[in-house]
């Protein structure tokens, strides 16, 4: 381990913070993939398989933002247990859904969305009290970006060995369980018990007020739909095969790719500030997905895997640096839960989209990631990001 991650996590509650965070958010690596394959079990068609994961990552970007303003505004602990409570009591009542109850299937999915804990978020907005000085708290976001892969390493794996020894139910009520269990652990931790956000005066817009942001956020989006693909590709390509554990080895692969690309990128400090190497990072994302059309064997699929996701943490770690630049003050948390539920407005439009290409074909379902990286190229470049200054004078507002 590098001098910089032993400074890291080397400070006070910094292991406490991230273990139990991970922990808390693990249902996020789960989800996706234990929901398909419960609805799947279930009866439900393909195109309604993608329409429902879709709709709990549209639920939870925007549950995301409401309860970060509501972080900012009240603390952290009160939001996060509230939500995990009912996130968590969705995810159970899901487990009792028959094969012909779409509606009601929807509709606990729909709640388990919306009040997922804003973990991810909330460990954000603490990262500048915790690191001392700008290289710890950017090494604590690439960090940050490498590890949250092993929530996609782990939680496909765990879905599949729960599914392998008793059924698609108990890795729905696998999920409800760590929730809880991970978000009393995290706000155990006192950082997180004093952490208050800062008087804001950005108006109802909050951090959309700033168009850096904006930019970003688009860019990120369509870096979702990417991840909105796979979570359905992968499973279109094991039953193609014939083994439906191959969607969970595939999109463990991904992230652990994903894995050492970010421990990489935060490991030194690279030319440049984060702004203009995000379009040359996005570049390298697009390039590591062509190979992926091809459709090779499950073994070739993985190697494949493993390379398309070496940039993806660097790219998301770029984002959160950028994001902690240009959020307007007092929306710390509101800031970094809109670039989460940017991403899963994209990964619901990606699982839809993908669903729908299954019939075509798997080389055409593959072939989208490609275009996904393209179209995030295509905004930071059109947007000028790179020749942007860094920091971004928010006006006041107007009373």
């Amino acid at each position: 381990m590098t001098h910089v991650y032993r400074e890291c996590l080397g400070r006070r509650h910094a292991k406490w913070l991230i273990v139990t965070n991970l922990v808390g958010r693990l249902p996020n690596g789960m989800a996706p993939l234990a929901i398909a394959l419960f609805l799947r079990e279930q009866g439900f068609s393909y195109g309604i398989v993608g329409g429902l994961v879709g709709l709990f990552a549209v639920a939870t970007a925007i549950g995301g933002p409401l309860l970060g303003r509501v972080v900012d505004r009240r603390g952290q602990p009160a939001v996060l247990i509230g939500s995990a409570v009912v996130s968590a009591a969705a995810f159970a009542v899901l487990a009792l859904v028959d094969g012909d109850e779409i509606w009601w299937a929807a509709l606990d999915i729909f709640i388990a969305g919306l009040l997922t804990p804003p973990l991810e978020p909330c460990l954000r907005s603490l990262w500048p009290d915790v690191m001392p000085g700008e290289r710890a708290l950017n090494a604590a976001y690439a960090l940050d970006a490498a590890l949250q892969e092993v929530l996609y390493i782990v939680g496909p794996l765990l879905v599949i060995a729960v599914v392998a020894v008793v059924s698609p139910t108990a890795a729905v009520l696998t999920i409800a369980a760590v929730t809880i269990v991970g978000t009393l652990a995290f706000v155990a931790a006192p950082p997180v018990r004093r952490w208050r956000g800062h008087p804001s005066e950005a108006g109802w817009l909050g951090p959309l007020r700033s168009a850096q942001l904006r930019v970003l956020l688009l860019a990120l989006c369509f870096v979702g739909f990417v991840l909105g693909v796979f979570s359905i590709a992968v499973v279109g390509y094991g039953e193609s095969v014939g083994d439906d554990s191959v969607a969970g080895v595939l999109l463990g692969a991904h992230a652990f790719g994903a894995l050492i690309g970010g421990l990489a990128y935060g490991a030194r400090t690279w030319w440049g500030t984060a702004r203009r190497q995000l379009p040359w990072l996005l570049g390298a994302l697009t390039l590591s997905y062509v190979p992926l059309i091809l459709v090779g064997t499950p073994l070739v699929m993985a190697g494949l895997m493993v390379l398309a996701g070496l940039f993806l943490s660097p790219v998301l770690a770029a984002g959160f640096i950028i994001t902690g630049q240009v959020a307007p003050k007092g929306t710390a948390t509101e800031a970094f839960a809109w670039l989460v539920s940017i991403i899963l407005v994209g990964n619901a439009a990606g699982a839809v989209v993908a669903g729908l290409a299954q019939p075509i074909g798997q080389w055409a379902v593959f072939l989208l990631p490609v275009l996904g990286a393209v179209a995030a190229l295509a905004v930071v470049v059109v947007g000028k990001m790179a020749r942007e200054p860094v920091e971004e004078k928010v006006s006041e507002p107007v009373h």
